[in-house]
């Protein structure tokens, strides 16, 4: 009975002692281990359940478990990846560029050449010349370049630079950059190659510019040449086309070109200038179907559409350009789906084109052109004009024609050097021809002159290392007539064996092969057209993304990181502040 009784009353104890908060420490000790020593029956723990909880808590010697934190919410992930990566890439391009440039701005010390190699003299500095010295290892000769012009030009962004989206140095590479940068020193004469002479293995040269020193005509020995001097604008023998026409080959053309259309532009606007002169003066006739002379007329529209018309509105209804062609079509190395593209084009941006019409005769004011109607009559008709561009046609240059004459294998040839599948002119040895100055199976362009040039380079590279295989075998076969014993003999002749297997490999070069990587044109308000080669076919492609095309492949294609640099600065500069409008 009295264990019951204790029993009954030791919640009631444990519920005073959690109420005072223990008063003693010897009190709650008690409770404690009489609470352990006695357990109290279900019955109990069912009717005093309240007294009982409140038990456990005060008697607990841990803190209650932490509530599970919420997961957080994996939001916005891949944009924070996204920036890190972006950001890194931008750090990256960043100091890859500044490490380029730093490359390009300190050249490394150069090997003086060896007098006992061989002399090759390359003549120009254009496409075909330019791919040679990029990959030719000049420890190998003695390199001597001679050209009228001290850079290279990239071409076909040139019609850019008449209407001055471009400037034009943002396009020219100097020659010196390239020569600097190659391991062994490379002779450069500004010059004008105005006579080779193949018997006496001579160049004669002649320093064309204004500031001429007491020699100013010499001579350059050679033991092998590569003849790069391109070609000329042909006229056709059409008379007043030299006089009355600009061309657009080089650098002086296109800064020609933007004073005139300025110079057409302003006297248009002269007071008191009658309306019949001011139609013709804002004429521009555009000559040649092909790349050149369409990506022109589509820059041209482009400069009065985007700017000339605004600063000068008064001759927004009479300024015309008329695209000439004297063949069905234009643009015929392209497909006809992109010829029809391109016609409806300027079509829409009001640029005439005249097919089937075939110049006869320029004048200061106008041209005679014989026109040939649907039914197949054709008459003459005069086609007033202020500003004239020749761009068609490419003519033999007087040095060529000279050394055509000196070499009978080239008596048939009319249009340039005949060479070989290996680029070596016909009837020489020693010679090679690249460019527009060779005849070869392929259509003149700078794309076959750049993989002609990158062809020779590979070929002197191997001729250079076959001379020294063979001179090395010759050198090891006396070594080993002279061994003293077996051997040393079976040494050298492994050496040989592995020599001579060198030497089979180095010789294994093919004759040139061009390998067409497509064609590309501007044709005006941002738009391009493309036909490029993809496996056995071609992709034909026109609008704004083959004009985004258009500009990232000629971006990746000038000589060097300034030029990347410098095209796409100009780029941008135009799209925000707009073209220039002065004459200068």
């Amino acid at each position: 009975m009295l264990v019951r009784q204790r029993i009954a009353a030791a919640p009631a104890s444990l519920a005073r002692g959690a109420t005072n908060s223990f008063s003693s420490a010897s009190s709650a000790s008690s409770s404690s281990r009489f609470f352990e020593k006695t357990r109290p029956s279900p019955s109990q723990l069912l009717s005093k359940q309240q007294p009982s909880t409140f038990a456990r808590r005060a008697y607990a010697t841990e803190a209650p478990a932490p509530a599970p934190a919420a997961p957080k919410k994996k939001r916005f992930r891949f944009l924070r990846w996204t920036y890190r990566l972006t950001v890194l890439g931008l750090l990256g391009g960043t100091g890859y560029l500044g490490y380029r440039i730093y490359l390009l701005r300190h050249p490394e010390e150069q090997v003086e050449p060896d007098p006992s190699k061989k002399t090759l003299v390359i003549l120009g500095s254009g496409w075909g010349s330019v791919s040679l010295l990029k990959k030719l290892d000049t420890e190998n000769y003695n390199v001597v370049v001679i050209s009228p012009r001290n850079f290279f030009l990239f071409t076909p962004l040139l019609p850019s630079c008449t209407t001055g989206l471009i400037e034009h140095r943002s396009i020219m590479e100097p020659i010196r950059n390239i020569l600097r940068h190659k391991k062994a020193t490379v002779k450069f004469y500004e010059a004008e190659a105005t006579k080779i002479d193949y018997e006496k293995r001579l160049v004669y040269i002649s320093d064309d510019s204004e500031i001429k020193g007491d020699v100013s005509h010499t001579v350059v020995p050679f033991d092998m040449l590569v003849v790069g001097v391109g070609a000329e604008n042909a006229t056709f023998g059409i008379p007043g086309v030299r006089e009355h026409s600009c061309f657009l080959k080089e650098v002086g053309d296109a800064q020609k070109i933007r004073k005139r259309i300025m110079d057409c532009v302003e006297t248009a606007s002269f007071k008191d200038q009658t309306e019949e002169e001011v139609k013709r003066l804002l004429h521009m006739v555009v000559v040649g179907g092909g790349p050149t002379g369409v990506e022109f007329a589509g820059e041209l529209q482009d400069f009065f559409e985007e700017d000339l018309r605004k600063w000068i509105p008064g001759i927004q209804d009479n300024f015309h350009v008329t695209l000439v062609e004297a063949l069905p079509n234009i643009l015929p190395m392209f497909s006809k789906q992109l010829i029809e593209y391109t016609e409806s084009s300027f079509k829409e941006e009001k640029i005439t084109i005249r097919t089937k019409t075939m110049v006869k005769k320029v004048t200061d004011k106008y041209i005679e052109a014989e026109v040939t109607k649907p039914d197949g009559t054709k008459e003459l008709e005069k086609i007033p004009y202020g500003l004239l561009v020749w761009a068609t046609g490419n003519a033999v240059r007087n040095v060529v024609k000279d050394l055509m004459s000196q070499i009978p294998a080239q008596k048939n040839s009319r249009r340039g050097l005949a060479v070989n599948e290996f680029l070596v002119v016909n009837g020489t040895e020693n010679i090679w021809a690249v460019g527009d100055c060779a005849i070869t199976n392929y259509a003149p362009t700078a794309q076959v002159a750049s993989q002609e040039g990158a062809f020779l380079a590979r070929l002197f590279n191997t001729m250079a290392k076959t001379e020294a295989l063979e001179e090395e075998l010759k050198k090891l076969s006396v070594a080993q007539q002279e061994a003293k014993n077996d051997e040393a003999r079976n040494e050298i002749f492994a050496e040989i064996k592995e020599r001579q297997r060198q030497l089979r490999r180095t010789k294994q070069i093919g004759p040139f092969q061009y390998s067409h990587q497509g064609s590309l044109a501007y044709i005006g308000k941002e738009r391009a057209v493309a036909d490029i080669s993809w496996v056995s076919g071609n992709i034909a492609s026109g609008g704004t993304m083959t004009y985004l095309f258009w500009r990232s492949a000629y971006l990746s294609m000038v000589f060097s990181a300034r030029n990347r640099i410098l095209v796409a600065t100009d780029w941008i500069k135009a799209k925000i502040f707009g073209r220039d409008v002065s004459r200068e």
